[in-house]
């Protein structure tokens, strides 16, 4: 029993020896690593587009894959107590496009509300969409299990965007009878931002693995001004390739 005793002292003390706390300069290089880890400070999303709280009149009209494009640059603060968490904030870009089919959306109207002019049976463009797009600020809460090696750990983030609107324009290609038969081959674009809600509030979320991430993208505010079209919200998901 003594020999025993002796025995777990003596590993004890060992161990107490060889395990002792990181040294000033050891924590200064591992902080060092993770400050200049690449932190997702690009951030690229490819998104699939939808409206919320579209008429039924409007959706029957949509059609296509409506899409969009966001592009970021961030800036990441980790928590020295907890390095698995950090936040950023950072400016960016984020695009929507819509499509229709036998539809036009007038926004260059002078009516007191924006016309959704229905041109089933009358003369319309084949090809018919409605872009948007703002100047963003988005701030992100983000976890990482893996800080210290970010291609190789589970991330996920919550934030929120408030942005400003920066173009609105619809774009028309091939000018077709009500027929479907070609009158004019052109493209025809009118810009206006009468209509449309100058400030941009949205939620997000992201999770993935490494570079690679799901997000999703929900608008807070409406899109168009008070009074002047249903309660429209943008909605994106879509494949987020973060790193730098």
């Amino acid at each position: 029993m003594k020999k025993l005793l002796l025995v777990i002292i003596a590993f004890a003390s060992v161990y107490c020896a060889t395990a002792q706390k990181p040294s000033k300069e050891q924590k200064k290089k591992e902080w060092s690593k993770l400050t200049s880890r690449p932190g997702d400070h690009i951030m690229l999303q490819l998104s699939y587009d939808t409206w919320m709280g579209v008429p039924d009149s409007i959706k029957s009209h949509m059609t296509g894959f409506s899409r969009g494009f966001n592009a970021y640059v961030m800036i990441d603060k980790v928590f020295k107590r907890a390095p698995q968490f950090s936040v950023a904030i950072g400016a960016g870009i984020s695009t929507n496009n819509m499509y229709f089919k036998n539809y036009e959306i007038d926004i260059t109207s002078s009516t007191a509300k924006l016309p959704f002019n229905n041109l089933e049976n009358k003369d319309h463009f084949k090809k018919y969409k409605l872009a948007i797009s703002y100047l963003e600020i988005p701030l992100e809460f983000r976890f990482s299990s893996n800080p210290a090696n970010d291609t190789k750990s589970i991330k996920a983030a919550i934030g929120f965007k408030i942005g400003t609107l920066l173009n609105v324009h619809n774009k028309g290609k091939t000018y077709l009878d009500n027929n479907a038969r070609t009158i004019k081959t052109l493209t025809a674009k009118e810009t206006s931002n009468r209509y449309f809600n100058a400030t941009h509030m949205a939620a997000t979320a992201r999770i993935g693995y490494g570079n690679f991430s799901i997000f999703g993208s929900y608008q807070l505010n409406n899109i168009f001004k008070d009074g002047v079209a249903a309660d429209m919200k943008i909605l994106q998901i879509g494949l987020c390739i973060s790193g730098l």
